[in-house]
């Protein structure tokens, strides 16, 4: 396997037997390969470890690189975990249970490659069933930069859509379970970094990011996070206290709207 493009990809794995091989395989199926995948088994417990180390058999020249932790730390720590031994330039992120479009590397590598400034590049995903392929025709587009306030009022980013350089000086939050996405985006574009959005499709999520299964129904503890982002920017001068008040509150209007959503969304259920 010849790999074209300076890119690591940061794959966080808990428990994903039925997912991971569908996820690494959109890797393997990219028109231009990444230089390397990192498989972080975060504490699986069952039978995840032994299915990655099939997954590195079956892909040979040490494409597949493992890090195997030894305690849960989350997704965002575990990411943290593959990033320290990432050997490229370029860190792509993708979650055990999400695909990537075929041209995902040749566009998203191709911008960052070609504008040098771009601390961060994320593009659009697609809401897939769970038996659908991501093949889908891509239309390029113009790119657009993601402003402070764009990015503080809402998350542009889905994690899987995600290209950054690694020598960026800010992390995921160790051990933050929620919104910690978010909270990194947030720190680069607070410190002044440029930030891009490619309008164009280039993942595939297999969950609604705002639904009502996994970790995406847990409002509280996402909000809680949500809150918590905003006070760290406060607290680091991003943001004054007029607007953290602000912030706040409208933070607290979107949980209560998401509260009334997951109420209608139990009562069709049933």
């Amino acid at each position: 396997m010849i790999s074209n493009a300076t890119v690591s990809v940061v794959v966080p794995c808990f428990r994903c037997a039925k997912t991971i091989e569908r996820a690494v395989a959109s890797v393997a199926a990219q028109t231009v390969l990444p230089a390397e995948v990192i498989l972080v088994d975060d504490a699986s417990g069952d039978g995840t470890r032994t299915l990655l180390q099939q997954l590195c058999a079956q892909y040979n020249s040490g494409w597949i690189k493992l890090v195997l932790l030894d305690q849960n730390v989350g997704a965002g720590s575990a990411r943290n975990a593959g990033w320290a031994v990432a050997s490229q330039p370029l860190i792509a992120f993708l979650d055990a249970d999400d695909a990537w479009h075929f041209q995902k590397i040749e566009i998203q590598y191709g911008y960052m490659a070609a504008n040098p400034n771009v601390a961060l590049c994320g593009h659009g995903f697609r809401l897939l069933k769970q038996d659908v392929l991501p093949y889908w025709e891509v239309n390029k587009s113009v790119a657009l930069r993601i402003t402070k306030w764009r990015m503080i009022l809402s998350n542009q980013f889905v994690t899987p859509s995600v290209m950054i350089r690694r020598d960026v000086a800010y992390r995921f939050l160790d051990r933050q379970r929620h919104m910690e996405d978010h909270m990194l985006w947030l720190s680069l574009v607070c410190a002044g970094e440029l930030v891009i959005k490619l309008p164009v499709a280039l993942a595939a999520i297999y969950k609604d990011p705002f639904g009502m299964t996994g970790l995406s129904s847990m409002v509280w503890l996402m909000e809680r996070s949500e809150l918590g982002n905003y006070k760290r920017l406060y607290q680091r001068r991003c943001i004054n206290e007029f607007q953290f008040v602000c912030l706040t509150g409208y933070s607290m209007l979107k949980y209560f709207r998401r509260l009334l959503i997951y109420s209608v969304y139990l009562r069709w259920k049933k």
